[in-house]
């Protein structure tokens, strides 16, 4: 067993706010305007930056904007090598995707395994004209040939570290933090409520 140790914030509220606003103004900058434009949010967390993201595109374009949430679970390359249960979310992509210009949102871009596999379960939905990647944080360490579009934050990390993104919608509150997990002490476990 293991807890996390919360060791920094890297992003609060306020970055968080300001690092979606300007991804939202450079999605539609390089898109030139909102057209053909959905979202896709990676389940959990990015599927919250994504409806984030949605809300700001149509206050500064005036045009409302699909989002969709992709849940990544049955496409992981590793999924009968962990120990634990997945956990599955809701996939819900409720429109055609093809022909369109699908922009997925993530939280924390880290090895591209996550994206791969997005990527992977988007193709199930129709043939999109472009995806591009859009994520709050880029911490570095790719093992797969995966590239950022729309990065909130670029930051340099430690293998070992780990980065977590909290988000109002589900942990009550906004705040980027990195830490590590750390092996609780014997008998701690015990103790701890359920």
């Amino acid at each position: 067993m293991s807890r996390f140790v919360e060791r920094g914030r890297l992003l609060d509220g306020g970055e968080i706010r300001r690092a979606v606003t300007r991804i939202a103004h450079e999605i539609l900058e390089r898109n030139k305007g909102a057209g053909r434009l959905v979202l896709a949010g990676i389940a959990a967390r990015g599927d919250d930056l994504a409806r984030r993201l949605a809300e700001e595109i149509e206050r500064i374009e005036g045009v409302p904007v699909r989002v969709g949430i992709i849940d990544i679970t049955f496409y992981r390359d590793d999924i009968g090598m962990r120990a634990e249960a997945p956990e599955v979310h809701e996939t819900r992509i409720d429109f055609d995707i093809t022909g369109t210009t699908v922009v997925l949102v993530d939280d924390v871009l880290f090895t591209g395994r996550t994206v791969r596999s997005a990527m992977d379960a988007l193709v199930d939905f129709g043939r999109p004209q472009a995806i591009q990647l859009a994520v709050l944080v880029d911490r570095g360490h790719r093992e797969l040939p995966i590239r950022a579009d729309y990065v909130g934050k670029n930051v340099p990390t430690r293998r070992d570290e780990e980065v977590r993104v909290r988000l109002t919608e589900t942990d009550g509150e906004d705040a980027v933090v990195v830490g590590e997990n750390v092996p609780m002490p014997a008998g701690e476990e015990e103790r701890t409520p359920a």
